[in-house]
């Protein structure tokens, strides 16, 4: 594999801390809802007509509970993949490349706002960031 598509892949990962952050901002107002839906089932606005017996309401509630389970699996998922790398970015040896990963890929930062806070230059910031790359072990 060439350096050129070696680095985009590295890329990828590390821009899948964002996604990551995404997806458990959005795991979380999920699972925020069907707690309130859990906690005040007959608040349920689906257009649906509800059984008020309690068997209906323990089938949903059963439900409820599964359904909660694989969110806080997939969030848990979420989260490992956020702590992978992190770990990894936190074991390579320049401090300087070390902190441009973090700012880029943890921090979410620009290019520019990285210079700014490094006090580097913005091509001395890519350069940086290429050479982190290279030693960034996937």
């Amino acid at each position: 594999m060439d350096k050129k598509t070696e680095n985009e892949k590295k890329k990828e990962y590390l821009k899948s801390y964002r996604d990551a952050v995404v997806a458990e901002t959005q795991i979380k107002e999920e699972i925020d809802q069907l707690r309130l839906d859990k906690m005040f089932p007959s608040l349920v606005q689906d257009g649906m007509p509800h059984g008020s017996g309690s068997s209906d309401l323990s089938a949903y509630a059963a439900k409820l509970d599964e359904l909660l389970s694989e969110l806080e699996e997939q969030m848990n998922e979420r989260i490992q993949l956020r702590r992978e790398i992190v770990r990894k970015i936190e074991c390579m040896e320049s401090e300087t490349e070390k902190a441009v990963l973090r700012y880029r890929y943890i921090h979410m930062l620009k290019w520019e706002e990285i210079a700014v806070k490094m006090h580097y230059g913005y091509r001395n910031i890519l350069k940086v960031h290429g050479r982190a790359l290279e030693h960034f072990e996937q």
